[in-house]
């Protein structure tokens, strides 16, 4: 089975993929470019245990990450621990197979290709792919494939650690769907959840709309990451939930290069 890590800024999945690409186990870990190899196989050994796994059934690892300085560390536990080479997302052994159609084609983060690489295998025409993680990111792929550009914006809990962190008074508040339709907070915490909370859904609104019409043709929307659920029940904004897409977009990229 395939081994598939995505680093990201905050967080660090590991997912144990067959060779059907169906996600036998997930596991996450908060981001430390610190962490040793060792460490990441003793945590790894027991979860693997907890699943009826054990490290002979992975025969191959792909990496993808944001974080440069966490990579070295995790192709050591690769080489050491599962005894393969792994695949690099974006770098020589592993290139995207896509265009980026993009200024700088360097700097396009590995999740954001891997999204657009899962998406377009999983949707056809014109798309927006929306991730909530660290930032909240608005990817443009069109109907050929091709990563066209996007969005960055400030991921939503970035944004209230930002705002709590800035006005002393103000509480650290859990991002929560607000109960009821109404917009007007009766309590300092009820108008932060508002302003969070509805706040994203209009910027999420008002930046699909802006995004469809310089398209100007058929879209559709994807939405991503751990808090995309949160925000689908009140928005009509997207078309599908792939809440595993970096994480396919890998295992896609492992079966083109022939692992």
């Amino acid at each position: 089975m395939l081994l598939a890590i995505d680093a990201g800024n905050t967080n660090l999945v590991f997912a144990l993929v067959d060779e059907q690409r169906t996600i036998r186990a997930r596991w996450r870990i908060a981001t430390d470019p610190r962490r040793t190899a060792d460490q990441y196989a003793v945590w790894l050994h027991q979860l693997l245990e907890l699943e009826n796994f054990t490290r002979a059934d992975v025969d191959a690892v792909i990496i993808a990450t944001v974080v440069p300085r966490a990579l070295h560390n995790l192709e050591v536990l690769s080489e050491k621990y599962f005894h393969a080479t792994p695949l690099v997302a974006g770098s020589a052994n592993a290139p995207y197979g896509i265009a980026l159609d993009v200024d700088e084609p360097g700097s396009v983060g590995a999740d954001r290709a891997l999204n657009a690489i899962a998406a377009h295998e999983r949707h056809a025409g014109d798309l927006i792919v929306i991730d909530f993680g660290t930032a909240t990111t608005f990817d443009v792929v069109d109907f050929n494939g091709a990563y066209k550009g996007g969005i960055i914006a400030p991921g939503i809990n970035l944004s209230l650690d930002a705002l709590v962190a800035a006005a002393a008074k103000l509480p650290r508040i859990a991002i929560a769907a607000p109960t009821g339709n109404s917009v007007i907070g009766r309590t300092t915490e009820a108008q932060m959840l508002t302003g969070i909370y509805w706040g994203y859904v209009a910027m999420i609104e008002g930046l699909v709309s802006r995004l469809k019409a310089e398209i100007g043709r058929p879209v559709t929307v994807i939405a991503t990451g751990g808090l995309a659920t949160l925000f689908d029940r009140n928005t009509s904004a997207f078309d599908a939930i792939e809440p595993d897409l970096t994480i396919q977009g890998l295992a896609l990229l492992a079966l083109k290069v022939g692992t």
